[in-house]
């Protein structure tokens, strides 16, 4: 009975002092050697990138190969290549503008959420509240990227086929850049990303062949059918 007085004698006067680690502290724990690289904010730029000039060279390439089934003029080709470059780089800056404004609205309501539940650690809300804001996303930066990079991969084939005038050859370069590039493109993806290189060269690769495929046939077999060119 005696040990069970000094055990609770003990606990009772038993005081935990809590340890506050500064945000200093946290970042040498995060990052022990100074090269901690916070990969989740970097796939959100390469998301957009990599996105942006895949669907850029897919798009135009398989447009320039539709085009290219049922007309043999390299006019009509970059024309039509033309024409899926500015339309495709509008879209994808105002799609990746309005997906990425809904994201920021969403965040900063949770911080807003946040901040009201918290209370008596006013110093430390103010010093996270701060780090969170500087990684919200940016909107106009997310616009502007996604339609450079879209840019970038749709001039690729355009500039393939535009000194090229037998049509057969024209078809095998765009068909044979539009490769290579989206290689490239899996490529980047992958060594910045740290994922398995030759997985994703093969998945967009076979991607876009089934895209300028699919394109290529769909349009010649309407071509075919009677439909004045």
């Amino acid at each position: 009975m005696a040990s069970l007085v000094a055990r609770d004698q003990t606990l009772a006067n038993h005081v935990e002092i809590p340890v506050h680690i500064n945000s200093m502290e946290q970042k040498q724990r995060q990052e022990p050697d100074g090269n901690h690289v916070d990969y989740s904010q970097r796939a959100q730029w390469l998301r957009a990138a990599v996105l942006g000039a895949n669907d850029g060279l897919v798009s135009v390439a398989s447009l320039m190969m539709g085009v290219g089934s049922v007309r043999k003029d390299a006019k009509a080709m970059l024309l039509a290549g033309f024409a899926g470059l500015v339309a495709g780089a509008c879209s994808m800056a105002i799609g990746e503008f309005v997906s990425v404004y809904t994201q920021y609205d969403i965040e900063k309501s949770q911080m807003k959420r946040q901040t009201k539940a918290g209370s008596g650690r006013e110093s430390t809300q103010e010093e996270d509240q701060r780090l969170e804001k500087e990684k919200l996303p940016n909107p106009a930066q997310a616009a502007v990227a996604s339609a450079l990079a879209f840019s970038a991969g749709a001039v690729t084939p355009l500039l393939a086929a535009a000194f090229i005038t037998d049509h057969k050859v024209r078809l095998a370069v765009v068909a044979v850049v539009a490769s290579l590039a989206l290689l490239l493109f899996g490529g980047i993806g992958a060594v910045v990303g740290k994922t398995p290189v030759a997985s994703s060269c093969a998945r967009v690769l076979v991607g876009g062949w089934l895209a300028m495929a699919i394109t290529f046939g769909l349009t010649k077999l309407i071509g075919s059918t009677g439909l004045e060119m």
